[in-house]
C-alpha cells in the first residue's frame, strides 16, 4: 500500500471525535453543543477541547447566544471544513479501493 495515502490523511479530522464532529455537522448542517454531546458521548471538556482544535483549523464556526438566561453554543462546518471532510472521505474510499484491489490479485 502506498504510504503517501496515510500520511496525507488529515489528522484534524482523523481524529474519532473529531470525525464524528465534522459527519455531525456536515450531514445536519448545525448542532448546539448538547447534542454533540450527547450523539457522541463525550465529557464537556473533551467535546471543547475537540471544537477548539477544529475552530482554530478553520472547520468550523462557532456561534454563543442565550436563550433566556442560558447560554447556548450553536456550531456549524465552514466551507473549509466541508471541503476538507470531503477530501478526508475521497483519501478514505482510495485507501478502501487499494485494499479491495491487493486482495483481489
Amino acid at each position: 500500500m502506498s504510504n503517501e495515502l496515510f500520511a496525507s490523511l488529515d489528522d484534524t479530522i482523523h481524529a474519532k471525535a473529531r470525525l464524528g464532529i465534522m459527519t455531525l455537522l456536515v450531514t445536519q448542517g448545525e448542532c448546539d453543543f448538547t447534542q454533540l454531546k450527547k450523539l457522541l458521548e463525550l465529557s464537556d471538556g473533551n467535546l471543547s477541547a475537540h471544537l477548539r482544535i477544529l475552530e482554530e483549523s478553520g472547520y468550523i464556526s462557532v456561534q454563543k447566544s442565550f436563550m433566556g438566561r442560558r447560554p447556548k453554543t450553536t456550531l456549524s462546518s465552514t466551507p473549509k471544513g466541508r471541503e476538507a471532510y470531503s477530501a478526508y472521505l475521497n483519501q478514505l474510499e482510495a485507501i478502501l479501493n487499494l485494499h479491495k484491489k491487493e486482495t483481489e490479485q
